[in-house]
């Protein structure tokens, strides 16, 4: 439900499907392609893995640099993240490594960028969903807690939406990297524990 939500909610959705498609269908092949990992066993090292690769980006471009694609490697590297992208969402169940970074190297500002993850998220859920029923994977009996999870999670939004609203882009950068590189500590720890 955010994920379309987000998706629907910046000013320039025909761009960023113009220019972002090529990774999109490339992101939901892949997550289709990956998504019997889920039901086929444990999915700690893989979690550890996508921690450290989140973590290590957010530390790194924090500290470093932000790193930029070429207008003209755009059109051959979008559908390899897109692939990288899928790939890790099938197996992990977990679509933001480089859907994260990807639209910041485009130089996305701060709505177009969390629009381009509406877009990425909502298209690796979707393709997740199709994967897994496909393996007849579904767990009807979650269907109730995953409805009442929704409302803490659109009025997270809506409070997101009103601080990007007020906070200059590099801040918001800036603290996107931190959450991001907290997200991706926390998960390394789960996935080693």
């Amino acid at each position: 439900m955010t994920n379309p939500r987000q998706l629907l909610a910046g000013p320039r959705l025909g761009a960023l499907v113009g220019r972002l498609w090529a990774m999109t269908l490339a992101s939901m092949a892949g997550t289709v392609i990956a998504a019997p990992l889920l039901t086929g066993g444990d999915t700690r090292l893989t979690t550890a893995a996508l921690g450290a690769v989140l973590a290590g980006y957010g530390l790194f471009t924090l500290l470093v640099l932000l790193l930029r694609v070429a207008p003209r490697s755009e059109r051959w590297l979008s559908p390899l993240v897109g692939l990288a992208t899928g790939l890790i969402a099938g197996g992990t169940r977990f679509s933001s490594s480089p859907p994260c970074s990807y639209p910041q190297a485009l130089g996305l500002e701060k709505d177009d960028l969390v629009q381009a993850l509406g877009l990425s998220f909502t298209a690796s859920t979707s393709a997740l969903a199709v994967g897994l029923a496909s393996r007849q994977a579904w767990q009807a009996d979650q269907l109730l807690l995953s409805l009442l999870a929704i409302v803490p999670a659109l009025i997270g939004m809506w409070a997101g939406q009103r601080l990007r609203r007020t906070i200059s882009p590099a801040r918001f950068k800036r603290w996107f990297l931190i959450a991001l590189t907290l997200l991706g500590a926390e998960m390394l720890l789960r996935g080693l524990t």
